[in-house]
């Protein structure tokens, strides 16, 4: 009798866990979608960081300029920002880089605005190193941008039970803060020419994740076509669909289309870059007539430099004819009046529907 009560607890406990380890399913992650207003921001980072070490340090976390910025957002009718997190910053200080977390969403929760947090990142520099950041280069976009948790560490299994206790120990402590939309786990795995590389982190946070089970839902979002394998993981692990796109309209609407195919929300977490054709009087609309979400590179031009295109710096410095990213100058004048008349428009439009 005893070894059939422990042999039901022990069925019963992994019947838990594999409950908890499952994607959410159609029903529950459209209405989690229908609960919120339509979904508009940014991808942020305050102008004075460089990168997220800078942006999380206790040296330079600036929550005066994280306050400024985001009442500039506040102010058009944003409600959303993605934000970056770094690993390194947690592993140099774990209970002030908590605490630092918090202070940033209570202030982005005093603007009306929720964050999906990025957990891991395979774009840019790929040693990050704690302390002291670098001055940005002149007129190179995200010159000082590190990878989370660089390379070759995040293909070095040995580094993944320590990853594992940062995941899971932020993913546990805001497990039901309503101040936070979505977790984005990994940004663009396969990046720097990884490729299936990553695979095994991709799997890994996605596992680590479902074992805390937060009440927001987990997403990593899809961005480069020729990688199947990833992508294939990435659309059926993900509660919602998120992906990024840098293309035309008529090239945006083609992935729109195929990625509806999933039945699931989607997000699009990072769009709108003016030299290519993506901009937002042509991009925004769309978004917003699909009911997608729609998160921009950038907020406020800074030390990232994400003024300037991508591979192509103005080694002078000076100011591109036109921008690539970004919405407002530092003093929180607009780059361009009828860019943020449009996103007023449509974010006004929103809330009265």
């Amino acid at each position: 009798m005893k070894q059939l009560l422990v042999a039901a607890i022990i069925l019963m406990s992994i019947s838990g866990f594999s409950q908890q380890e499952q994607r959410w399913s159609l029903e529950k992650a459209n209405q989690w979608y229908e609960q919120n207003d339509w979904i508009v921001g940014a991808n942020f980072v305050p102008s004075t960081a460089i990168n997220q070490l800078e942006m999380w340090q206790e040296d330079t976390f600036d929550p005066e300029v994280i306050d400024r910025e985001l009442s500039y957002a506040e102010e058009i009718g944003m409600n959303t920002m993605r934000v970056y997190l770094h690993s390194l910053a947690y592993k140099a200080d774990k209970e002030g880089f908590k605490k630092r977390m918090e202070q940033y969403l209570s202030i982005a929760d005093s603007h009306g605005i929720k964050t999906m947090f990025v957990i891991f990142d395979d774009v840019w520099n790929a040693d990050p190193k704690i302390g002291k950041q670098p001055e940005p280069q002149p007129g190179t976009h995200n010159s000082g941008w590190v990878q989370d948790p660089g390379y070759p560490a995040s293909i070095q299994e040995e580094n993944f039970p320590e990853l594992e206790v940062y995941v899971k120990d932020i993913l546990q402590t805001f497990a039901n803060d309503n101040r936070i939309l979505l977790w984005d786990l990994y940004n663009e795995p396969g990046n720097n020419d990884k490729g299936n590389e990553s695979m095994p982190l991709l799997k890994e946070v996605f596992s680590w994740a479902r074992a805390v089970n937060p009440s927001q839902p987990l997403s990593v979002g899809l961005w480069k076509w020729e990688l199947k394998d990833l992508n294939a993981f990435q659309a059926l692990n993900s509660d919602i669909i998120t992906y990024h796109s840098y293309d035309d309209p008529e090239k945006h609407e083609l992935i729109i289309e195929l990625l509806k195919s999933h039945g699931r929300p989607m997000i699009c977490t990072e769009y709108m870059a003016r030299t290519r054709n993506n901009r937002f009087s042509n991009t925004l609309p769309m978004l917003k007539n699909e009911n997608i979400g729609a998160i921009n590179w950038g907020l406020v031009n800074g030390k990232s430099n994400t003024i300037y295109a991508w591979n192509t710096p103005i080694e002078s410095g000076e100011e591109p004819t036109e921008w690539f990213h970004d919405v407002f100058r530092k003093d929180g004048t607009p780059y361009r009046q009828d860019e943020v008349d449009l996103i007023e428009d449509l974010t006004s439009e929103s809330k009265k529907q």
